[in-house]
């Protein structure tokens, strides 16, 4: 009986079959993200993924601390691009643009009357009556005058900039997902106050193999399936990562870039509208041919 070597049985200079072993499970990462990759069948036509559901979520944050004195859009409610979903308290952004509007009309009257010195003595010079240092302080006193309803305007531009910010709308259609707080509630500056979920398609987000990634293409057709619903979906890959996870590419080796996974995101055509974020979520992609 010829001898063999080694606890596995193999003989000596036989290369490993790749069908003798299932392929590596994809790395696992933190958080609550999981990606694992099986190869099904020797062949390696199709590829399973598992990941998560995620979809474009705005957030809506108050510029500064403020008081909350309605909320128009309730959590489920549909909301149109530019619909107000919170209004925060205006008062004192309102009194600030008040007083920068004061500031402003008196630096027009006070532009006119510069204007009308100027005019006066221009005239007085061209009559020479009065010296070219009076009319050269005139336009400087116009000038200045000038400047300062400029100065004023860009004030004005400001406020009605910080007023409309307490205005909190949503910038693209969707569901109103989240609300932190309750009217008559004091936000902090920064502080999130609703979530809006847009009414684009959602992706699935999971880690493509590196052996798998030169037979996978930017809208290469998948199916998906969704913890909770029956059947399953139609999807295709949005895009890949260029850069792999885990592994440095300083420290490749063989062994080493059998571990190699590469961000995905693969887009739901046909996810029911009231698909939520987070749910797990598998998907099959029919991998393209070697030298196609």
């Amino acid at each position: 009986m010829e001898a063999l070597s080694g606890p596995t049985g193999r003989r000596p200079g036989r290369r490993p079959n790749p069908c003798d072993r299932p392929l590596p499970l994809a790395l696992a990462l933190a958080l609550t993200l999981t990606a694992t990759a099986t190869l099904a069948g020797c062949g390696g036509e199709t590829l399973e993924l598992a990941g998560t559901v995620e979809r474009k979520a705005l957030e809506l944050a108050a510029p500064v601390s403020a008081e909350i004195v309605d909320i128009p859009a309730q959590v489920g409610s549909r909301v149109a691009a530019g619909e107000v979903v919170v209004q925060l308290d205006t008062e004192v952004a309102e009194a600030e643009l008040r007083a920068h509007e004061a500031a402003r009309a008196a630096a027009e009257a006070a532009l006119k009357e510069a204007e009308g010195a100027h005019k006066r003595a221009a005239d007085l010079r061209k009559a020479r009556v009065s010296t070219q240092q009076d009319l050269d302080s005139a336009v400087r006193r116009r000038d200045e005058a000038l400047a300062l309803v400029a100065e004023k305007d860009a004030r004005i531009a400001q406020a009605e900039k910080r007023l409309d910010e307490l205005t909190l709308r949503a910038h693209l259609a969707g569901v109103v997902d989240q609300v932190a707080f309750e009217e008559g509630e004091r936000v902090p500056a920064g502080g999130v106050v609703a979530v809006v979920l847009a009414d684009e398609k959602p992706w699935v987000r999971v880690w493509l193999p590196a052996r798998a990634v030169a037979r996978t293409s930017p809208g290469s057709a998948a199916q998906v399936e969704i913890e909770g619903l029956r059947g399953q979906l139609e999807g295709r890959v949005l895009d890949i990562s260029r850069e792999p996870e885990f592994t440095p590419h300083y420290a490749l080796t063989e062994r080493e870039s059998a571990h190699l996974v590469y961000e995905t995101r693969v887009e739901i055509e046909d996810a029911p509208p009231e698909l939520r974020p987070g749910l797990p979520a598998r998907v099959r992609l029919r991998l393209e041919r070697q030298g196609s």
